[in-house]
């Protein structure tokens, strides 16, 4: 199986985005967005955003992330939950 090969390179694509946009909030969303518009990647959205973390950190730009995750009134379905829930408010455990 060949290594996919990408049209533009995406790091150097990631560092001049945050070199042009300086030091206003950026938002995660619309960086993903410019990083597919310019380079075409087909990268996930969990990998660009890992790689614009990390570029934003050595440079010093502050980076919103709004990618979204669990609801902070809903427990994440992908951790167990150890609380009690209000189901629970009357129960005793032994």
């Amino acid at each position: 199986m060949l290594p996919h090969v990408e049209s533009r390179d995406v790091a150097a694509s990631v560092d001049k985005l945050l070199a042009e946009r300086g030091s206003a909030l950026l938002s995660m969303k619309a960086l993903i967005a410019a990083v597919r518009e310019q380079t075409g990647t087909e990268r996930s959205d969990a990998d660009l955003a890992g790689l614009i973390t990390k570029k934003a950190a050595l440079l010093g730009v502050v980076v919103l992330s709004d990618l979204g995750g669990p609801d902070p009134g809903r427990p994440d379905p992908g951790r167990p939950n150890l609380g009690r829930s209000p189901q629970d408010a009357g129960r005793k455990f032994s």
